[in-house]
Order: C-alpha cells, then sequence, then structure tokens
C-alpha cells in the first residue's frame, strides 16, 4: 500500500512524470510520461505508447522509479522493480484509461520498494 501522503500527493501532480530505466551496461534512460495512474493504492502503471529504450531495459531486468512533482512542487520519487504486462488486469487496467488515439501496447508497472520526497525517505 501507497502511504496516505503519496496517494494525496498523486491527485495534486503536474500532468508528466519522468520515467527512468537503466539498460544492461548500467546507462540510465529517461523519459516524460502521462499515461500514468496509480493501481489500487499499490503500484504504478504506465502506458506503453512508444517506448523504444525503455521496453529494451525492461526486457533486460531493469528497476525504475517515477519521478513527480506536485501543484505546490514538491518533488516525490517512487523506485522498485517493474513487470510488463500485454494482458490480465494491469493491461486492462491501462487500457481504461489510456486515451484511445495512443497503441497502448503494453502495461509497464512500478512496484514501489523505496518512497522519497527530496532526500527524506517516505518507506
Amino acid at each position: 500500500m501507497m502511504p496516505e501522503i503519496i496517494k494525496e500527493a498523486w491527485n495534486r501532480r503536474q500532468k508528466a512524470v519522468v520515467l527512468s530505466t537503466v539498460d544492461a551496461q548500467g546507462m540510465p534512460n529517461s523519459i516524460y510520461v502521462t499515461c500514468i495512474s496509480l493501481y489500487e493504492d499499490t503500484d504504478i502503471v504506465v502506458a506503453d505508447n512508444y517506448f523504444c529504450k525503455t521496453k529494451q531495459n525492461v526486457e533486460a531486468g531493469t528497476k525504475a522509479s517515477v519521478l513527480f512533482i506536485t501543484d505546490d512542487n514538491i518533488s516525490y520519487q517512487l523506485k522498485g522493480t517493474v513487470s510488463y504486462h500485454t494482458e490480465g488486469p494491469y493491461f486492462t487496467f491501462m487500457k481504461a484509461f489510456n486515451p484511445a488515439k495512443h497503441p497502448g501496447h503494453g502495461a509497464l508497472v512500478l512496484h514501489g520498494q523505496e518512497i522519497y520526497s527530496g532526500a527524506k525517505s517516505l518507506h
């Protein structure tokens, strides 16, 4: 479960968030994402609409982070493992929030293990 402070901050986030992954050689890759949602107060689901390096990094076993800023300019970062789904409940959830104009190839799921606001650990 996400701490209440994160759920409240998530609901006040600016639209674009930063998703970061790392390739097999340790090179980071960061992208802006807007098709993203909180799943059952536990995981972050990102629609794979146009992933390239991100998808390669997921296939290589990357961990990931999501960085977002609230409307009052407080930043939060969630770090953890990822999974990728092309069917099942995460995929169905992603298809429900992803705009029809985007392909929604798959659902990247961040399973949060660490949560921060700035340098302060929240979890």
